[in-house]
């Protein structure tokens, strides 16, 4: 059997191609849009590519099932639930695909989506019985996946009790391979694992023990969550259901932005050094580029990219391309300064806030309530742009997080609006309470 795991570091997202080796033939699972890493490896496999199968319509980025269908011809399967509105081959639980020796059984498992599938990998000429189980949003490594991003949570998480309970039933020697790993706004308590086996979650996943002892527990536990729902899921899920996606035309130099907004994906440091007016920073370098860059951006908003090189630039377009964010219009290597920024050191924080300052905490609901900075602000990094009309512009305001970059990218939001804005880098709440600085921690009624 052909086997390979692609994990996307950025968005926490696995994909998969399965084939056979005697028949020389193979599939995609999941598929990003990215799809030039499958080319490559069918390629060196000696692989023909036969069909797409998708676990469900994603909604954290795009599929590359358009691109494969017209670029190469190939058949994408899913479920009907899914309401797809391109030419498809419906999946149905139980089914059975062949690819030479190996065998995929299709096992419905709604609860993430109501279309959602799992695929149960059978090596034939190993056995009858499944070696491998293709998860997709469902059975996590340490977790299960939201309930709540197509459904009421309720309903959701009722529909997943159900679907973990028959994976439940397979043996514990069958290997788990997810659609998400740790990164991912999927679920929250994933391990950095990328793979696991039935009987690993069985003992260790504080979800399917939920699983075993209550439905009601399990429901409970699975619908308190209050992560962020992905940035452009709405548009990415109509986009993945809708007509296909082809490849977008080569991204080229431009002379100036031209009336678009500009992304500056340069390190945080070359951009308080010096940028242009306006520009919002995210460094393509730091974790989660894509999924921060579109919590800041709209998905019709025409962007330039400012880059350190063509070779960063180009990084920066295919992240954005993977979350929908296709109005990129160019990009410029070099531009003049018109605007600088000064961190702040924690050291200077408390001189800061008495001469005027405000203390504006970016990070999100959860983990400031175990404690912030008495007398900060608060507004999670990615909903900053929405109101920046709340600050009145006469009070410099400090963005802080727990290690400075997403207060930079706050500071970089706020500044682009007129308001004078300093990020705390390098440094963040924790270390300032190890500092002894005054801290607040919230506390429920009742405790």
């Amino acid at each position: 059997m052909l086997f390979r795991q692609f994990v996307d570091d950025d968005l926490g997202c696995a994909s998969y191609l399965i084939g056979d080796e005697s028949s020389g033939t193979a599939v995609v699972i999941d598929p990003a849009y990215a799809i030039e890493q499958y080319l490559a490896e069918a390629k060196k496999q000696k692989a023909r590519l036969v069909r797409v199968l998708e676990t469900h319509t994603h909604a954290d980025h795009v599929s590359g099932h358009g691109r494969l269908a017209l670029e190469h011809d190939l058949p994408v399967s899913v479920h009907p639930e899914a309401g797809a509105q391109f030419d498809h081959d419906p999946l149905e639980e139980g089914q059975e695909l062949e690819i030479g020796e190996v065998t995929i059984r299709v096992l419905h498992t709604p609860g993430h989506r109501p279309e959602h599938c799992c695929f149960a990998v059978i090596d034939r000429s190993r056995g009858a019985e499944p070696w491998l189980l293709i998860t997709g949003d469902s059975l996590l490594v340490g977790d299960a996946a939201r309930p709540d991003l197509a459904t009421e949570a309720d309903e959701g998480a009722r529909a997943m009790f159900l679907s973990l309970q028959g994976m439940l039933e397979l043996p514990d020697g069958v290997q788990v391979y997810p659609g998400h790993v740790a990164g991912s706004l999927c679920g929250a308590g994933m391990s950095s694992m990328h793979s696991s086996t039935i009987g690993f979650e069985r003992r260790f996943n504080h979800k399917l023990e939920l699983v075993e002892r209550s439905e009601d527990e399990f429901v409970g536990a699975t619908t308190a969550s209050s992560a962020p729902r992905p940035p452009n899921m709405d548009r990415i899920v109509e986009v993945n259901r809708g007509p296909f996606v082809a490849a977008q035309p080569p991204l080229e130099p431009v002379a100036s932005p031209s009336g678009a907004t500009v992304l500056d994906v340069r390190p945080t440091s070359e951009f308080l050094g010096g940028h242009v007016e306006g520009a919002f920073n995210v460094p393509v370098s730091g974790s989660k580029f894509a999924t921060k860059a579109a919590f800041i951006l709209t998905a019709d908003e025409p962007v330039v990219i400012r880059a350190s090189s063509e070779d960063e630039a180009l990084r920066a377009a295919r992240r954005l391309y993977a979350v929908g964010l296709f109005e990129t219009r160019g990009f410029v290597n070099e531009g003049k300064p018109t605007e600088t920024m000064q961190p702040v050191a924690l050291d200077e924080l408390e001189q800061l806030v008495e001469n005027g300052a405000e203390i504006l905490d970016v990070r999100e609901k959860d983990e400031r309530d175990e404690g912030y900075i008495a007398g900060s602000r608060h507004m999670p990094y990615r909903i900053v742009r929405e109101f920046t009309d709340d600050f009145n512009g006469e009070r410099t305001v400090i963005t802080i997080c727990s290690s400075g970059a997403r207060a930079a990218i706050a500071a970089s939001v706020l500044q682009a609006a007129g308001v004078e804005a300093r990020p705390v880098l390098g440094a963040g709440v924790d270390d300032w309470a190890e500092r002894g600085g005054d801290t607040v921690q919230f506390r429920r009624c009742g405790t």
